[in-house]
C-alpha cells in the first residue's frame, strides 16, 4: 500500500503541481555506522524541498523503500501502473541510479504527462551531495520538457532509451 506523506497544498489552480513518488535508492539512504551499513529511509525530497523555500504544489507517494539493485519486474509494473493512473500531468520520480535506465524505459509510451526520474550517487542527508543539484534540474525538467519519460542527472537532462550510467565515471552519459 503506498503511503502519502508530505503534502503543499495552496488551493491556486494556477500553480504548478508536482507528483512525487519514491522508491528508494541512494539519495534515500541512511548510513549507521562506517562499515557502511545501511538502509533506505523515508524520502528525502520533502526537507530538500523546504530548504529551498518553493513555490510549487506537491504530494510525495513512497512506493517503496528499495536499493535499485533489488527491484524486479513486478516493482517496475506498479510504478507503471501508478504513474499510469496518476491525476496529475508533472511527475518526478526519486530512484536509485543503477537501474533508473530501466525504469525509465518501462515507463516510455505513458501519454500525456512529463515523467522525470533522478537520483543521486550520494544520499541526500550527506553534507556533500548531488541529490540537491540533481532534484533541481528534475524540477527544471518538469517545467520545461515537453511530455515524454526523462533522467536529470549530473546536470543534465537525458531522454529515456538514450542513456546510459558510467559508473567508472559515476555519472550519466548519452547513447548514441
Amino acid at each position: 500500500m503506498a503511503l502519502e506523506i508530505a503534502k503543499n497544498d495552496s488551493g491556486d489552480r494556477n500553480r504548478m503541481k508536482i507528483k512525487i513518488f519514491s522508491c528508494g535508492g541512494t539519495i534515500d539512504k541512511v548510513y549507521f555506522d562506517a562499515k557502511s551499513d545501511f538502509s533506505v529511509g523515508e524520502p528525502h525530497i520533502r526537507a530538500v524541498f523546504k530548504d529551498a523555500n518553493i513555490d510549487f504544489d506537491f504530494v510525495v507517494e513512497s512506493l517503496m523503500r528499495k536499493d535499485s539493485l533489488e527491484m524486479t519486474g513486478e516493482d517496475r509494473a506498479l510504478i507503471r501502473d501508478r504513474i499510469s493512473n496518476e491525476e496529475a500531468n508533472l511527475i518526478l520520480l526519486t530512484h536509485g541510479t543503477d537501474t533508473m535506465t530501466l525504469t525509465a524505459e518501462a515507463l516510455m509510451g505513458i501519454s500525456e504527462k512529463v515523467i522525470v526520474l533522478t537520483g543521486s550517487m550520494t544520499p541526500a542527508r550527506f553534507h556533500v551531495t548531488d541529490a540537491i543539484f540533481n532534484i533541481g534540474c528534475a524540477v527544471g525538467a518538469l517545467q520545461s520538457k515537453p511530455p515524454g519519460v526523462y533522467i536529470t542527472m549530473n546536470g543534465r537532462v537525458f531522454t529515456a532509451g538514450k542513456v546510459r550510467k558510467n559508473r567508472d565515471r559515476q555519472r550519466f552519459e548519452e547513447t548514441a
